[in-house]
């Protein structure tokens, strides 16, 4: 469960009318700058400014959509060029540092100007002046250098009064340091604005984009910090992490905050909240109330105002979190904020809506009701109830009344309940998470009471609105559950809700891929090329048109309207639609960069899915949600949905004990046992069993796993109940081999089998065009050891035994694996065509700053993996180990430094230790795909596919030297007679099944093809 306190941030500013493009800029409130294609740019007045002076002074601020932060200003002053010039240097001389040096530039229709030559300071950043005089005015343009088409086509404008055509564009080659600008591009240098989006993200629901802005604040904060800002982050990123599942991290970063002291009564209250929401995430009930329980810092009466109606601002969000998908934080206020004993009074009502849902949860309704209107009482008691952020937490109290009714008999009152919520929520906070899950609660409550067709249409419309903004969240399982149950039950007879079926499963996400794609994203973000900026420019067009809606839904909402407000409900609806066409323009140019690809979170239909299917594939998706598993085949000629035979929790029981099977870590050692073939066959019928047939027949199956499956590849499963009868009957035989597997029908001897982490990065995949390198092969690994104590791995993995802190133990690098592979390979490949490097030549500085790495179709890395962290309390940190390199080298290519590798490779091997397989939870969230914690699938493989990568061969387990199993299998892999990488590896593993010494899963089965394994593996075969 997750705890569902809803407050929001900011307040709620109805934005003037836009004036038309043909309006003399000076006589607007803003204007678009340029025309045609480039960066999107506005120019919008400022009425505070230390500049200007008179009546007759004007700036403007130039707002680029590729930024987080204003990339410059222009004014009109009327004074002299010189007062102006220093005027003008005493504003800005707390952020830039000028010497005096200009350069002189020819600017279209104004002639040649001195520009001033400046800088950021704190920031190796490009700072450039622009100053004009004409008349009595002197007007100046400033900003940051690699925005001077914005600087100079804005002071063109400002100065011919009226639009001027051009195009802005950023010369990102021309700035001193492409990471230091796009880190201000991207605002990363404001913690405050970072705070703000981090508490945006968190009230949205995306749980793992709060817990990466969070960190980041906190990795920036001074141990001395005197101001509590340590705490702060830290109870921050606690509650991220419990959202998503990170319990035991979660406890530690609670901890870690215990020890800043602090009396404040506002602080106080918020960590007893966030500790209390946690609690409630752990289903410990009694836990949460005795914590709710512990006194606070006292406050003071309480305070009277009859101002009209006011929102939290975005620094008191920090103060007033929440803990389920709520609205996104919506601009910025400079109204009257609330007082720290009003945020303290709110949180207690918080508190009791807390205590309320906790005693519901305990069947204690009696209970819930006082504590409930309890929580009403105190929220509208703060200024009469004008504070439109409590909106969220009046949904939240009508919620849990409903279903305090519900629970004591009284369905309608129920249902009214969670109307009223609904309803409130659709008015404030249109469009947004918040109105999804709302609306989900409400269809799942009338498919309980047998409203079916109403719950029907409602889901529709929840999935619907899920795919038209991109809000799939976390979460979201527990209240779409009833929908997949009611599509299974109808879908014998109305087959077409095969396609209403697949669309709901991609309404849902895993917590594990919000992580991955959190972390990611802000790698992007901060990125310095195209794909960067028009990421940026994306997100800021995102929280344009939500602000837009909300407004929009302010205004429409009014019981009487003017004119004005008739004339401002205009201007929003034509900005409104402005946004969304930008915003479906961004997104189709940023469709051609891998790295945004690796993000992409758009849905797909299921014609588009069965049209990127070939004739002998199947696609299977598999879904946890809520207490059930479910499964989708879809083929070219057809789709079906059915139910798995087995729980999520006994899913997860039935993988434990056959991944027991295979292998297990004991007192240090890895050891095999036999395989219980019995345990896979029952598990194949439990998965598969209704679609047996159809993937008796194929001759490609593309899964994508859930839940327990993504620790466990189906190639292992046993197709039929012959081959372990045969088993069973030969093992009976006096000195027979229990590890001969021989003759074992394996799902993975007919057919290839692909792993998709989602059906759109598989179509993508399948879609993306080959790649153009001229050479074959490139190979990586069988590092430099750091002493001479070097040890033979029988595995490519690392232990973390002798770690004292964070960092791997010195002696891990003793560990290399043999190149064997790697040489046998090339062989195959041919000389002219293949590389390998290893050794003191093999370091993660020498793999990033390589120039030819695009150059190569294929690249394999055959070196330990690194998934789970030395010790269970360290943050993960996966990645591949590598040699030392020169001074700051740390010997490890991390993930994040693989998605920003620039590749062109059709495959990437990685023949290392569990880069697929289980992990810590914290190494799991940073490196894969998971449901509730645990399962690695996907770190290491989503970046490598953003760097530019098809697909990825990844292992499960320890990779067995054994053998020389993996040699075997690799090597095989590229002697195969099979055209494409999935009957590659197919035919190689087909060697090892018929090898009684080999026949055992552990040496064959481990590895996996994410992606689309159905591309030709060496290029003129």
């Amino acid at each position: 469960m997750r705890a569902a306190l809803i407050i929001a941030t900011s307040l709620i500013v109805v934005s003037a009318p836009a004036s038309a493009q043909s309006v003399r800029p000076s006589l607007a409130d803003s204007f678009r700058l340029g025309t045609g294609g480039g960066v999107l740019c506005q120019v919008q007045s400022r009425v505070r400014d230390a500049a200007t002076t008179g009546m007759f002074d004007r700036t403007w601020s130039i707002v680029c959509r590729d930024a987080a932060r204003a990339v410059g200003q222009v004014r009109a002053l009327r004074v002299s060029p010189g007062d102006a010039a220093q005027r003008l240097a005493a504003v800005r001389a707390q952020d830039v540092e000028c010497g005096g040096q200009t350069m002189d530039v020819d600017v279209a229709d104004l002639g040649k100007l001195p520009v001033l030559q400046c800088r950021l300071k704190g920031a190796n950043v490009a700072y450039h002046v622009y100053q004009y005089h004409r008349g009595r005015i002197t007007y100046v343009a400033e900003g940051l250098g690699g925005y001077d088409s914005a600087l100079e086509l804005a002071l063109r404008t400002v100065v011919a009064d009226r639009p001027v055509a051009g195009k802005v564009t950023v010369a990102t080659t021309n700035v001193i340091d492409p990471v230091a600008f796009a880190r201000v591009q991207a605002g990363t240098l404001d913690p405050e604005q970072a705070l703000a989006e981090g508490y945006r993200r968190n009230n949205s629901g995306n749980y793992a984009e709060a817990a990466e802005f969070f960190d980041t604040l906190q990795s920036r904060v001074a141990d001395d910090d005197a101001g509590g800002k340590s705490a702060e982050y830290l109870i921050n990123r606690a509650l991220q992490k419990s959202n998503l599942g990170d319990f035991g991290e979660a406890d530690e970063l609670f901890a870690q905050a215990r020890k800043v002291a602090s009396n404040d009564r506002v602080q106080s209250r918020l960590r007893r909240n966030f500790e209390a929401i946690h609690l409630l995430n752990q289903r410990r009930f009694d836990g949460a109330l005795l914590r709710l329980n512990q006194p606070v810092a006292p406050i003071g009466a309480p305070t009277e105002f009859t101002s009209s109606a006011i929102e939290i601002g975005a620094q008191v969000a920090a103060e007033i979190n929440s803990g389920i998908p709520v609205a996104q934080r919506l601009g910025a206020s400079e109204s009257s904020q609330l007082s720290a004993d009003e945020r303290a009074r709110i949180l207690d009502a918080q508190a009791r809506q807390i205590r309320g849902t906790a005693l519901r949860l305990k069947g204690d309704y009696a209970g819930a009701r006082t504590e409930l209107a309890g929580a009403e009482r105190e929220a509208v008691a703060v200024r009469g109830g004008r504070v439109v952020s409590i909106t969220r937490l009046r949904a939240q109290i009508a919620s849990d009344e409903g279903l305090v009714d519900e629970a004591t008999g009284d369905v309608s009152g129920g249902e009214a309940k969670l109307r009223t919520a609904l309803a409130l929520l659709e008015t404030r906070y249109p469009e947004t998470a918040a109105v999804n899950g709302a609306k989900a609660r409400l269809a799942a409550y009338l498919a309980r009471h047998g409203k079916r067709e109403e719950a029907l249409t409602m889901y529709a419309q929840v999935v619907q609105a899920s795919a038209t903004t991109r809000n799939s969240v976390t979460g979201l399982g527990n209240l779409l559950n009833p929908y997949l149950g009611l599509l299974i039950d109808d879908m014998a007879a109305r087959p077409a809700l095969a396609g209403d079926f697949f669309m709901a499963t991609q309404a849902l996400v895993r917590p594990g891929v919000a992580d991955t794609q959190a972390i990611l994203a802000r790698e992007l973000s901060e990125g310095a090329g195209e794909g960067s900026r028009l990421f940026r420019q994306a997100r800021t067009l995102e929280r344009d048109i939500e602000r837009t809606r909300v407004e929009l839904a302010t205004l429409v909402a009014l019981p009487q309207r003017d004119a004005a407000t008739g004339a401002a409900i205009a201007t929003l609806e034509r900005d409104l639609k402005t946004f969304t066409d930008q915003q479906t323009a961004t997104q189709a140019e940023l469709g051609a960069f891998p790295q945004y690809r690796a993000l992409d979170s758009s849905v797909l239909t299921l014609p588009a899915l069965q049209t990127a299917l070939k004739p002998g594939e199947a696609y299977v998706k598999m879904l946890i949600a809520g207490g059930n598993a479910y499964a989708l085949g879809v083929t070219v000629n057809g789709a079906r949905a059915w139910r798995i035979g087995m729980s999520p929790d006994q899913l997860d029981t039935a993988v434990d004990e056959l991944r027991s099977t295979i292998v297990v870590e004991e007192n240090g050692q890895l050891n095999t046992y036999p395989f219980d073939v019995a345990a896979s066959r029952k598990l194949f019928v439990a998965l598969f069993g209704p679609y047996a047939d159809e993937l008796a027949t194929a001759k490609h199956i593309i899964f994508e796993p859930d839940g327990a499956m993504l620790r466990l590849p189906i190639n292992l499963l046993v197709a039929d109940d012959a081959s372990v009868a045969a088993y069973k009957a030969r093992t009976a035989r006096p000195n027979a081999d229990e590890f001969d597997f021989t003759g074992i029908k394996w799902l993975g001897r007919s057919a290839s089998v692909s792993t998709a982490v989602s059906a759109r990065s598989f179509r993508d995949a399948r879609g993306a065009p080959a790649s153009t390198a001229q050479k074959q092969y490139l190979g990586f690994g069988n590092n430099a050891p750091l002493t001479a104590n070097v040890t033979r791995a029988s595995t490519r993995g690392l232990s973390g035994v002798g770690a004292v802190d964070c960092n791997w133990p010195k002696a891990e690098w003793d560990k290399p694996i043999s190149a064997d592979e790697l040489h046998q390979a090339a062989m195959i490949v041919g000389a002219s065509q293949s590389a390998v490097v290893t050794g003191a030549d093999f370091t993660d500085q020498a793999v990033m700053t390589r120039p030819d790495l695009a150059n190569y179709r294929i690249l394999h890395f055959a070196t330990h993996g690194l998934v789970t962290a030395p010790r269970p309390e360290c943050p993960a940190r996966p990645a591949l180990l590598t040699s030392f390199g020169a001074a700051g080298s740390d010997g490890l290519l991390s993930f994040r430094e693989i998605y920003d590798l620039k590749i062109d490779a059709d495959l990437v091997i990685l023949s290392a230790c569990d880069t697929a397989g289980k992990a810590t939870i914290a190494a799991t969230r940073e490196a894969g795909v998971t449901t509730g914690g645990g399962n690695a699938l996907d770190g290491l493989v989503r970046a490598f596919i953003g760097a530019g990568g098809r697909a990825v061969i990844a292992s499960h387990w320890p990779a067995p030297d054994d053998f020389n199993a993996t040699k075997r299998l690799i090597t095989g892999l590229f002697e195969g007679k099979g055209d494409t990488v999935g009957d590659a590896l197919r035919q190689a593993e087909v060697k090892l099944m018929d090898d009684p010494q080999t026949s055992h899963p552990y040496y064959w089965s481990g590895f996996a093809i994410v992606g689309d394994g159905s591309r030709t593996l060496l290029a003129g075969r």
